[in-house]
């Protein structure tokens, strides 16, 4: 009998709950915890870390997993990194659910970068007006240039100071393109950094930087273990050994 662990907290994981529901497949949905008033999903739901690769080998086995999917952030590497050697210590299937990078299009000014610290050497000496869209776990770095106007963007208000002065916006996406681009222009952005997420629910901020023609400071995603990845609930399903009809 199939039971699937969704390390879930992406809006393509909520997407997977409802069709492995619709399907009747018993299924597990694991938050990793970061936010505090995660969207409900129609499975039963743990939240919080598993207490690395070996609490989570334990939890597959204790609780008879047969099928792990990584439908996390594609910038969750250590809860990925942990999947992949789980279950290749349970000799449980894991299959990842990634959204396709974003590509550059015309128009738009990108200066990619490795990582948050390289993000940070890229932003200009000189004051700018800089939307941090990035997440509030990897803002510390940027204290080094304080002297530049920090856009923030959170799902939950701060539970602790911030390293450095910042206009904080709560909100949750999916985020329109004219949202964005009222955003940006009331608040007079320079410069925006982010992360290559990929998908539609964030990618409305890039299309407005090359509306206004802002520079872009775009990360690059982590380097991960081999793995077998998708980028569909469909081939998801096809791989559970179940066909869909994706809310037909």
């Amino acid at each position: 009998m199939t039971r699937a662990l969704i390390l879930g907290g992406t809006a393509d994981a909520s997407l997977l709950a409802a069709e492995i529901v619709r399907a009747g497949i018993d299924a597990v949905y694991s938050y990793g915890g970061r936010t505090r008033a995660p969207a409900d999903q129609p499975l039963p739901t743990r939240t919080g870390g598993f207490g690395g690769v070996s609490g989570l080998a334990h939890y597959i086995r204790g609780e008879a997993i047969t099928h792990v999917i990584d439908a996390t952030h594609p910038f969750a590497a250590e809860m990925s990194r942990n999947a992949v050697e789980a279950c290749a210590q349970t000799g449980m299937p894991l299959i990842a659910l990634e959204r396709a990078p974003w590509t550059k299009a015309p128009g738009d000014n990108w200066i990619e970068v490795a990582d948050v610290n390289a993000a940070v050497t890229e932003l200009p000496e000189s004051k700018a007006r800089v939307f941090l869209a990035i997440g509030r776990q990897h803002i510390a770095p940027f204290a080094s240039k304080p002297q530049h106007a920090y856009t923030l963007r959170f799902v939950d208000p701060p539970d602790a100071p911030l390293p450095f002065a910042a206009d904080v916006i709560v909100s949750r996406g999916p985020f329109t393109l004219d949202g964005e681009l009222e955003m940006m222009r009331t608040r007079g952005i320079m410069c925006i950094v982010a992360r290559n997420s990929g998908g539609d629910g964030a990618r409305a901020k890039i299309d407005a930087a090359r509306r206004f023609g802002l520079p872009v400071i775009m990360i690059s995603r982590p380097q991960m273990p081999e793995r077998q990845r998708v980028e569909s609930v469909a081939e998801i399903m096809q791989w559970l050994g179940h066909r869909t009809c994706l809310g037909a």
